[in-house]
């Protein structure tokens, strides 16, 4: 009998804002490794999940929305982001919201450079009031490009993620595996504290506060009775400070509770969150202050 090849590569899930992304690479992985919001623009830099196999190790590279509206040095910094991932993978999951083509995902879709290894993954298949436009929907993406393969999934409801993992597997190079098996980020547990405290910020008051605010882990110190971590939001503006706040600090309180919450039950250990705020002016528009950041 022949051995089965172990295969592992790496792959690119790209798309325009708030198409779904982070979502998708969090159930194919199967844990919250990056934010999800349905706020535009939550994710910000590039992030890899990693799901092993029997047979495969998939290195799933999760990046910023491609942003054709706004400019910016940080909207240029994460629009680089992507290209420069689109160059360095074996595979593309290229999101498209079912039942919405925008100008934003006919311009990503001209940085496609190889059908071989391009999937088209129809994403939110469960909000289409009509099943029956599905097939026109993805008749026309299609006409445009010759994609490897077509999957609509749905994250929410895990539809069709089998099938998606199955494509993807067929086109990975047979390669030994990247990361031990229980691997599932390459990003360490710093990093996601700070994005999971950015997530309570942006559903909390992302209506009202401005994406100039990002966070920082200044303390992480372990002892037997948990975790004490110490996390600064940075805001470019004194006037963003009684947003974050709210009355009686209630915002600021709830954003703590609710990351405490989330990073105990991902490190399984009790934690002492502490939260406050920063005001540094112009961090967002100065490339050494995002790449201090993390921004790169």
């Amino acid at each position: 009998m022949t051995e089965t090849a172990y295969r592992c590569g790496f792959i690119a899930v790209v798309g325009r804002p708030n198409v779904g992304k982070s979502t998708l690479t969090n159930a194919l992985i199967g844990s919250k490794i990056t934010i999800v919001s349905r706020k535009a623009q939550t994710t910000r830099h590039r992030i890899q999940g990693v799901l092993t196999r029997e047979h495969e190790q998939f290195v799933f590279v999760d990046t910023p929305g491609f942003q054709t509206r706004h400019g910016g040095t940080m909207n240029r910094m994460m629009n680089r982001v992507v290209t420069q991932t689109l160059g360095g993978v074996d595979v593309v999951l290229f999101v498209v919201e079912a039942g919405k083509w925008s100008p934003g995902d006919a311009k990503l879709l001209t940085l496609l450079h190889d059908p071989a290894r391009t999937i088209l993954v129809i994403s939110k298949i469960d909000q289409l009031k009509n099943r029956d436009e599905l097939y026109p929907f993805v008749a026309k993406i299609a006409a445009q490009y010759q994609f490897a393969a077509v999957v609509p999934v749905s994250s929410t409801k895990k539809h069709q993620l089998d099938q998606l993992l199955d494509e993807v597997a067929k086109r990975l190079p047979e390669n030994e595996a990247y990361f031990d098996a229980d691997t599932l980020t390459d990003r360490p547990i710093r990093f996601i504290a700070s994005e999971l405290i950015r997530e309570k910020i942006f559903r909390l008051v992302g209506d009202e506060l401005p994406y100039g605010c990002t966070v920082m882990i200044e303390q992480w110190e372990e002892t037997e009775k948990g975790v004490h971590v110490a996390a600064c939001v940075i805001v470019e503006r004194d006037s963003h400070k009684p947003i974050l706040l709210g009355v009686g600090g209630s915002h600021m309180k709830r954003i703590a509770s609710e990351a405490r919450q989330d990073i105990a039950k991902l490190l399984d250990k009790p934690i002492h969150l502490e939260v406050y705020i920063k005001v540094k002016k112009g961090w967002a528009e100065k490339e050494g202050s995002l790449r201090d950041l993390g921004y790169e």
